[in-house]
């Protein structure tokens, strides 16, 4: 699949027919990797000049409105296929691959009447466009939420044990309450374990002997746990501190353990789901939107032409996918096959740098309509 295309328009002066024939067989002659297509334009409403020209300054701005929001759920969608491990799906309108939609596009009359006037057109694309990134914001707002809640929890979880949740490192055992006795946690660095061993029971008075565990070790520290009288536990706390031992608070409750796990759990689905619904709505907008930037499209190729061909509406509008090294060929046969003063007049224009840019905001002139699709 190509993901680049052009979209042109050349001036009929006979038939369009003819004039296809004659583009056919110089790109078969000439450039036969092209492929090339019919891009098919109803009669739209053309209303007066002046609207045209009123809404061409309105076209480029509203084009790269409606080409960003397509980029952007499809940029959200291989980043939801990366996270799922899902493999990559190609995307579509309503079944269709997109080069398909596009190099077979077909007017949607029931979606876009065309005896509506282009301003309304273009209006009710935009609308729909805006409607449906406003709701990819919603979604992928509450998405990133849950996301963000999950990645925090991970976070406390597997950090550093200075700074980490011990909840799921100590068990109901490994702690000791009573109306005396209490069991403190030290986070010990890793080469001052020795240290610890042989001097906790002299950080103060009434330490249980043989009291400290170790629980857990990680790249940096070692997790103890050392039982002594609640009394002396401040005192301790202190002169844990001066020798470089770090004391966390903590308080051992099964309950909460456990609304914990639970709530873990439930955010973990969450996330599954609202991933899988968010991939799943992409997949279905993208379709929409593509479809609106379609008629969009076709709608600039119809206006533009008229503005640069004249009434009545005379035009053949087609699309090409030249590879790199084909685009000269191509556009010197496109040339080829516009009327000759045009493109005399046009090179007269480029050569003191005053021709003028089509609708498309496209950086080279040329004697008839073009502007650059880019599906990615």
């Amino acid at each position: 699949m190509a993901s680049r295309y052009w979209v042109v328009s050349l001036p009929v002066q006979n038939s369009a027919s003819s004039l296809w024939n004659r583009l056919q067989d110089q790109i078969s002659k000439h450039s036969f990797d092209t492929p090339l297509y019919r891009f098919n334009i109803p009669n739209l409403r053309v209303g007066t000049l002046d609207s045209l020209l009123s809404l061409s300054d309105d076209l480029l701005k509203s084009n790269n409105f409606v080409e960003g929001v397509s980029h952007k759920i499809r940029r959200q969608i291989e980043e939801l296929e990366r996270v799922s491990g899902v493999e990559s799906s190609s995307l579509t309108v309503d079944g269709v691959p997109v080069d398909s939609y596009l190099t077979r596009f077909v007017w949607d009359e029931a979606k876009f009447p065309t005896m509506s006037p282009l301003k309304e057109v273009v209006d009710s694309i935009h609308g729909q466009v805006a409607k449906i990134e406003d709701d990819l914001k919603v979604r992928v707002a509450e998405y990133n939420n849950v996301r963000s809640q999950l990645n925090a929890i991970n976070r406390k979880q597997s950090g550093s044990l200075a700074v980490r949740d011990l909840s799921n490192l100590v068990k109901s055992e490994d702690i000791v309450v009573s109306e005396h006795l209490v069991t403190l946690l030290a986070i010990v660095p890793k080469y001052s374990q020795k240290d610890w061993l042989s001097s906790y029971e002299t950080l103060t008075s009434y330490v249980v002997p043989r009291s400290s565990k170790k629980l857990f070790e990680d790249n940096e520290y070692a997790l103890y746990s050392v039982t002594l009288f609640g009394r002396v536990a401040d005192n301790f706390r202190t002169s844990a501190r001066e020798k470089g031992f770090q004391i966390r608070d903590f308080e051992y409750s099964s309950e909460a353990q456990e609304s914990r796990k639970q709530d873990l759990e439930k955010l973990v689905q969450d996330q599954e789901n609202l991933r899988s619904s968010l991939l799943q709505w992409c997949y279905t907008s993208y379709g929409e939107v593509f479809s609106s930037w379609m008629h969009f499209c076709a709608v600039r190729v119809f206006a533009e032409s008229i503005l640069r061909y004249g009434l009545p509406p005379s035009f053949l509008a087609c699309v090409l996918a030249p590879v790199t090294k084909s685009e000269k060929k191509v556009r010197s046969i496109l040339e080829g096959l516009c009327d000759s003063s045009n493109s005399t007049f046009w090179k007269i224009e480029d050569e003191v740098g005053g021709g003028m840019a089509g609708l498309a905001g496209d950086a080279d002139a040329h004697p008839y309509v073009s502007f650059t699709i880019n599906l990615v």
